[in-house]
């Protein structure tokens, strides 16, 4: 305790720290930035290259250039935090040098504590295999639309152990890797929307499948919604019978991700070519007994009873 009154042990010690300053401290500070500027310019080399493979993927006929694109920026994005990972452990590992910190033990300890925890930590063990497996396979990457275990929504980021998805409404979920035991990609390659459109049975199906068909063609047609398109659209014909309506099934095949925009604009433009031809989309209605006397009432959606008429 008397130490820290002494004025030796005080000059000793600023002697000391000048001299690490003046010996170790600029090795400390070179060191920092090499490896500030080497991330940085790491990270700026993955973006060329990243961009390069996109460009190259794009030239060739056989790959489709979104799908390319969504399996290089996953990937680089694995590499860029193994790196960072690789990159500070080594430094850390400098810098506990530089401090006269004998390293050794704490390698030593380090795999002794890795390899108690590998045998606590196998659900975190399973996590980064499945995760590897499901890079290496390509099941999902990020930009898809997936729906894991039920819960569907955009591949935010995908990591060795976590996938993360955000739902239509913002809502942000986490999955663990070795706990995904359903996942379905609806963005791979190419997406399909599929329409069940109810007509009534006074209709003609022929009428309505080349109504559907003329429409379909009209929107593949379009500047803005044509490049989404693939494929004409499918009109597969009646498919089955409802309570009050027939249903005729179609589909249309859709880049990656565009699926809806077409769906929502095709049934638009559907609805108005139906009403342009007097084609009925059925509301429910049933027929009540009154008395002896049959009276068939529509009922409405809105609950309003018209009797013996159709309106």
């Amino acid at each position: 305790m008397n130490q820290l009154f002494d004025t030796e042990f005080w000059s000793d010690l600023l002697d000391k720290v000048q001299g690490w300053l003046l010996e170790e401290f600029p090795g400390l500070l070179i060191l920092t930035i090499i490896v500030v500027v080497g991330l940085r310019l790491v990270r700026l080399f993955l973006t060329r290259l990243k961009m390069r493979m996109v460009i190259r993927a794009d030239r060739i006929g056989d790959i489709d250039g979104v799908e390319a694109a969504k399996r290089i920026n996953t990937l680089m994005g694995i590499v860029r935090g193994l790196i960072r990972i690789v990159v500070w452990t080594m430094y850390i590992m400098i810098v506990l040098k530089k401090f006269n910190i004998d390293i050794g033990p704490i390698l030593a300890s380090a795999g002794i504590i890795g390899l108690a925890v590998g045998f606590g930590a196998q659900e975190l063990v399973r996590d980064f295999i499945s995760g590897f497996y499901m890079l290496l396979e390509n099941h999902i990457r990020t930009g898809d639309v997936a729906v894991i275990n039920g819960t569907g929504g955009l591949v935010e980021k995908i990591a060795l152990r976590t996938v993360t998805l955000r739902d239509f409404s913002g809502v942000v979920h986490v999955f663990q890797n070795g706990k995904i035991s359903s996942l379905s990609n609806m963005t791979k390659e190419w997406s399909a929307m599929v329409f069940d459109v109810g007509v009534a049975y006074k209709e003609d199906t022929e009428t309505v499948m080349n109504v559907m068909k003329q429409v379909g063609d009209e929107l593949q047609s379009d500047p803005e919604f044509g490049e989404h398109i693939i494929e004409p659209i499918e009109v597969f014909g009646l498919d089955s019978f409802g309570d009050s309506a027939i249903i005729i099934k179609a589909r249309f095949k859709t880049r990656p991700i565009q699926q809806w925009a077409v769906g929502r604009e095709y049934r638009k433009r559907l609805k108005k070519a139906f009403d342009e031809r007097n084609i009925e989309i059925p509301f429910p209605h049933t027929t009540i007994y009154w008395g002896e006397e049959i009276k068939p009432l529509n009922v409405k959606m809105n609950g309003r009873l018209d009797e013996n008429t159709g309106n």
